[in-house]
């Protein structure tokens, strides 16, 4: 591989990926499989997007690889890169979103993507970008411990700093300023990567892409059958509606594919398929319920928790 872009690469990865995420998915599950739902943008490219629902383990689960390409890059894309204006453009990635059952099992979310815009006689503009993070309803700090561990070493052959500096970025990112409040504990998450040149700015999303089922699979494992009440179901109902603020208001992925006149629906497949929302609700103190504010929706070292 020589040091210039080469894209035909970062898809044939992608898909490879995407087909790995969903066999292993639905193994674990037990009893759904994804359906697959081709799909084309009328402005240029499409993807393929997969789905599973009301399954055992997993109540949704959608897995989305997409390449799309044009002229315009909407209004999301420009507004902080004036440069790109003017600029042919090709996005691919994969992202997924994991919407377990029991409400012990957290959700989980995960994309790497490339990004490339060009104009005639200039090279191209080029970047990876991705990384996941986890959001749990009832916090393990095993589960928590075992997530950034892994993290860490997605990381950590390419520079000592970089799990520090994507882990601090995870955690302004997904936060929801509104609310005054993390989605999540966090994990990983990076954009405008090209530091390394192609070849090792592209092995970086590789293993970053790669550690997405060590990190998700065990925590899946220990909790999916972990007992529990209405109570506790209530309470996945109700925090998943901070979910769906997110990423209906500062997601940038969500934000991107609408603008560009995506797929609606592979777009909003991260959404839960059930939520609730209440008028001023507060956990009861010293509740499983609190401990979750109190303990895991604030940044935290977990590599030495």
């Amino acid at each position: 591989m020589t040091d210039q872009p080469d894209i035909h690469a970062v898809k044939g990865y992608l898909l490879e990926l995407q087909e790995t995420l969903c066999q292993t998915l639905a193994q674990l599950d037990g009893h759904q499989s994804f359906q697959k739902d081709d799909w084309q943008r009328p402005a240029g490219g499409g993807g393929q997007s997969r789905a599973l629902e009301h399954g055992a383990v997993f109540e949704q689960a959608g897995v989305n690889f997409s390449h799309v390409y044009g002229e315009h890059l909407p209004p999301s894309a420009t507004a902080s890169r004036p440069q790109l204006t003017g600029c042919h453009f090709q996005a691919l990635g994969v992202s997924l979103v994991i919407h377990p059952q029991n409400p012990f099992v957290p959700t989980s979310h995960a994309n790497v993507r490339f990004f490339m815009a060009e104009k005639p006689d200039q090279p191209p503009i080029w970047w990876f970008g991705g990384g996941f993070d986890l959001t749990p309803y009832y916090g393990f700090e095993e589960d928590c411990r075992h997530w950034h561990q892994t993290a860490y070493a997605a990381c950590q052959p390419f520079g000592e700093h970089y799990y520090k500096q994507f882990k601090t970025w995870c955690d302004d990112y997904f936060y929801l300023k509104h609310r005054q409040e993390p989605r999540g504990i966090g994990g990983l998450f990076f954009d405008d990567f090209n530091e390394l040149g192609f070849e090792q700015s592209f092995a970086f999303m590789r293993n970053v892409g790669d550690h997405y089922l060590p990190a998700y699979q065990p925590i899946v494992e220990r909790r999916a059958h972990h007992p529990h009440t209405e109570k506790h179901r209530d309470f996945q109902l109700y925090r998943r509606g901070r979910y769906v603020e997110f990423n209906l208001v500062y997601d940038r992925g969500t934000l991107f594919g609408l603008q560009s006149n995506g797929r609606t629906e592979s777009i909003l497949m991260s959404l839960p398929p059930l939520v609730k929302w209440r008028y001023n609700w507060q956990p009861e103190p010293g509740s499983e319920e609190a401990r979750l504010y109190e303990t895991f929706l604030k940044p935290r070292d977990w590599l030495d928790a």
